[in-house]
């Protein structure tokens, strides 16, 4: 649709719809005479992208998956709503011991899951037994291993007994954490990512193995969670609605009456959803439609830092990407820069490095750096001069306009000034993460937004054996570095081996980055308490919406 038409679109929708967005209850029965009206509950509807794959927290790895695990569980520690810094959660105080290897939490009185049953310290213990199982395969457990004492070795079958691992609980209210060496920002990581938040191991046993993905345990009536709310529906690919959790130790906080997650996959039905009122917040908005809001709904537009990269994943064991030259090739011969003014236009930078420039005091220095004419000799030096008899590039991204937007202009730019043939391909969610995860793809669109504050995080995935480097990319010097930066007594030593790390993938390029996220929805003036937070988490106990 040309800006001029869509424009039209929008002022005839948006004048209706976006003054009063926000909630779309029917209203309530006349009451009777002398009766107080009843109070309409407070509902918070979302835009959340795809149709998650599970609510197991150890089990899953995308964003949409998170925006509700955030609503069902908490961990030991929780996140500030105004800049994610550690907050008490589960555990009402910590104490960390002073060479920086010990942390002892000390959980709340009478805590309790959402059914009632009391949390506790041993059952926490076996929750970190359940994720660093090996037969679980759960693609977040490098999150838990390769800090805490003895789990890389028990996950790796070297060490049988998890006894000897750095977990334990003297007694009913005491977790002890003991890592193998000093990490500043063990904190961070508790907080914001799902994989240290505890699951109930009591319940899942209910419903079959403990090391067994995809259990019922996750369905209405069956979970069992520790957050503010509670799993009340889950309709595939309509509708996800979670309510207060009565047990929840912070109830009282609670605003929010309940929370609709809808599966908005289709950007365009996302925005329309926004514009008629039947959601409060978009997943995010098509390309296409920013500058509209930009120019008549700005009170309405979101566009926030968000701490990721966008890239596409090569598989490097499948020719022509298991040549290096083929993917220098590749990742010079895009403008980045014609991508974020004309096709994502939501003010992302162009991306030169894989890590996120900034984050934390960490900047790289190595950049992608050359010209056509060099993308064009390195792809001749691999054997394809004017991109002859190089076999056709298959190219998988997940089903959205935006991502589809993208793959087009970077497929008439490698046609263009290399010759390369590319073929599109969209796959819905599940199917793409499966893709994934199987290695079975041949380049892929890809992202990683950041678990938490600290340019590790930009890191760790690439290691060789990490669950999350679908790659099929390995080399034993980028390992080496990464563990001697786990082990770096300082900020300064630890960034000075990230910048070597940051030479290593811009030079092997097993994903080729494109442009740093900026998180790009519509958002109604209704909804208060949410911060805009380099992460996009947004704690919903402190979220309510305005009348």
């Amino acid at each position: 649709m040309r800006p001029t038409t869509l424009a039209c679109c929008l002022a005839l929708g948006l004048i209706v719809g976006l003054a009063g967005c926000g909630r779309s209850e029917k209203p309530a029965a006349p009451a009777a005479t002398g009766a107080t009206p009843a109070k309409a509950p407070m509902i918070f509807r979302v835009g959340n992208g795809s149709e998650v794959q599970d609510l197991d927290p150890q089990t899953v790895t995308g964003v949409p998956e998170h925006k509700v695990i955030m609503a069902l569980f908490e961990g030991l520690v929780t996140e500030n709503p105004k800049d994610l810094s550690p907050m008490p959660g589960l555990a009402e105080s910590w104490t960390i011991s002073a060479d920086g290897l010990v942390y002892t939490f000390t959980l709340r009185p009478n805590l309790r899951w959402s059914n009632g049953d009391p949390i506790t310290a041993p059952e926490i213990v076996e929750s970190f037994r359940r994720i660093l199982s090996p037969s679980l395969a759960s693609e977040y457990a490098y999150l838990v291993y390769n800090f805490v004492a003895g789990a890389r070795d028990y996950y790796e079958g070297r060490l049988p007994d998890f006894a000897q691992v750095g977990f334990k609980a003297p007694d009913a209210r005491t977790f002890v954490v003991t890592l193998n060496h000093p990490t500043p920002y063990l904190l961070k990581i508790m907080a914001s990512h799902y994989s240290w938040w505890p699951v109930p191991t009591h319940i899942i046993a209910q419903h079959g193995p403990l090391d067994r993905k995809r259990l019922p345990w996750t369905k209405p009536g069956n979970l069992v969670g520790s957050g503010p709310f509670v799993l009340e529906s889950w309709e595939p690919n309509k509708l996800i609605s979670v309510v207060r959790n009565p047990h929840y130790w912070d109830a009282a906080t609670v605003k929010l009456d309940a929370i609709h997650f809808y599966p908005t996959e289709d950007l365009a039905t996302d925005e329309r959803m926004f514009r008629t009122g039947q959601v409060d917040m978009t997943y995010e908005l098509p390309n296409t439609k920013i500058d509209a809001y930009r120019r008549d709904y700005p009170e309405s537009l979101q566009i926030d830092p968000y701490l990721g990269v966008y890239f596409y994943r090569c598989n490097t064991a499948r020719p022509p990407l298991n040549d290096k030259r083929v993917r220098q090739a590749l990742a010079l011969a895009i403008d980045r820069e014609a991508i974020v003014k004309h096709v994502t236009r939501g003010d992302e930078q162009p991306a030169y490095a894989v890590s996120y420039p900034g984050n934390s005091g960490y900047t790289a220095r190595a950049r992608l750096t050359g010209t056509i004419a060099d993308a064009q000799r390195l792809l001749a030096e691999a054997g394809y001069p004017g991109g002859k008899g190089c076999p056709t590039i298959e190219l998988v991204y997940n089903t959205s306009q935006n991502h589809r937007a993208i793959a087009e202009a970077i497929q008439q730019m490698w046609r263009k000034h290399l010759g390369v043939n590319v073929e599109l391909r969209n796959e819905e969610w599940k199917v793409y993460i499966d893709m994934q995860q199987t290695k079975n793809f041949m380049m892929q669109r890809g992202g990683w937004i950041a678990d938490y504050l600290d340019p590790h995080v930009f890191f760790e995935i690439w290691e060789s054996d990490s669950g999350n480097n679908n790659t099929n990319w390995s080399s034993p010097e980028y390992d080496r570095l990464l563990h001697a930066a786990l082990a770096a007594k300082t900020d300064a030593e630890r960034y000075e081996l990230y910048q070597q790390m940051d030479a290593i993938l811009v030079d092997e390029l097993p994903v080729i980055p494109i442009y740093y996220y900026t998180k790009v929805a519509a958002r109604s003036k209704r909804i208060k308490g949410f911060y805009p937070t380099l992460l996009d988490n947004h704690p919903y106990k402190y979220i309510h919406l305005a009348d």
